[in-house]
């Protein structure tokens, strides 16, 4: 008993140092954070308001920027928390398949590296995100010029990116980006059953995910030195196992070295239950499946992480950490209307 007190005191440490007694607006973009979530990083070259946000929220539902009909919101699904759920991989122009399953894009506001490999990175990273998505041919199968020509042509979007971003800013793919960066980033996730449990709630939590909690962030097994902090996800890059030859070499593409082989980023486990199938090529299914590969101690492979052995849970724990995962989802995040597709 002693244990679990300490463990939730901990929990509740990491809320109550981040941030105010309170949710926090921001009086300008009008995004509200929960309690214990520390305030959103400044873009100085692309400050986040309620108009670009708004703007980049119709531009994310829209096939403009695309050729065959896709947008932002084709792959990323506000009902499985804004990723491709179902899918292995996600499929872009003429149902061509691209190559890794798509990431959930809640609270990335917050990340540093962005994609499986972190090929991504820095206050920017988003906007270019959005353009490389345009011009790849296997998802939008766009350019430039051609989304250029239809936002100047568009009856609304010159009028709405010039109250944006300013009388000089043109209808172009530039800021169709920043918008899009903006709704993107405003998407925040934090008021799940652990939310409420950890904000004093002590009903919020059954008593099998109680237990999968105090698994979850114990030294057995370790989930949370990875999966850590309130975005549950140490944003770096590890192996853990999936499989004995990485067909995607993932960090390694970006880095080129060896010991980057087979790593990939932690993906956050917050709505986890909502964004299967799971890891960077979607080939593990279900939750069961995730926790009996890593109650295995994962596969054999020269990169991966030390940390992954064996823990000899037994099937009832298993279970308690599935349920402590699945109180991880945040109802109002896939029906709240500020995200869904304007009307």
């Amino acid at each position: 008993m002693i244990k679990y007190i300490l463990t939730i005191i901990a929990i509740i440490g990491i809320f109550s140092c981040q941030n105010t007694s309170h949710p926090v607006s921001d009086e300008d973009n009008g995004v509200v954070l929960p309690l214990g979530f520390p305030p959103l990083p400044i873009n100085l070259d692309n400050p986040l308001t309620k108009v670009s946000i708004e703007l980049g929220r119709k531009l994310f539902y829209d096939t403009i920027l695309s050729n065959g009909g896709i947008s932002c919101a084709s792959c990323h699904k506000q009902r499985f928390a804004f990723s491709d759920g179902g899918n292995h991989v996600s499929f872009g122009f003429q149902g061509r398949s691209t190559t890794r399953n798509a990431l959930s894009i809640v609270n990335v506001a917050y990340y540093e590296n962005y994609n499986w490999d972190g090929k991504f990175h820095g206050s920017n990273a988003i906007e270019e995100i959005v353009k490389t998505v345009v011009h790849l041919p296997f998802e939008f199968n766009c350019d430039s010029n051609t989304v250029n020509e239809r936002l100047r042509k568009h009856p609304e979007y010159p009028k709405l990116i010039k109250n944006a971003y300013g009388e000089s800013a043109e209808p172009n793919l530039k800021y169709a980006a920043k918008a899009i960066a903006n709704f993107v980033r405003s998407i925040i996730s934090g008021n799940s059953r652990y939310d409420k449990f950890v904000k004093g709630d002590t009903a919020a939590l059954n008593e099998s995910e109680k237990r999968g909690l105090r698994l979850f962030f114990s030294d057995r097994t370790k989930c949370s030195e990875c999966h850590s902090g309130h975005l549950f996800t140490d944003n770096k890059f590890h192996s853990t196992g999936i499989t004995t030859h990485y067909f995607d070499r993932g960090r390694f593409l970006v880095t080129d070295e060896n010991e980057d082989r087979g790593k990939f980023r932690t993906p956050t486990l917050r709505n986890i239950a909502l964004t299967a199938p799971y890891m960077h090529n979607g080939e593990i299914l279900t939750l069961e499946e995730i926790m009996q590969h890593y109650n295995n101690g994962g596969k054999i492979f020269i990169n991966k992480d030390k940390r992954m052995k064996p823990l000899g849970l037994s099937q009832e724990e298993i279970k308690d950490l599935i349920n402590f995962l699945h109180a991880l989802t945040d109802e109002d995040l896939i029906k709240n209307p500020k995200y869904s597709k304007p009307l």
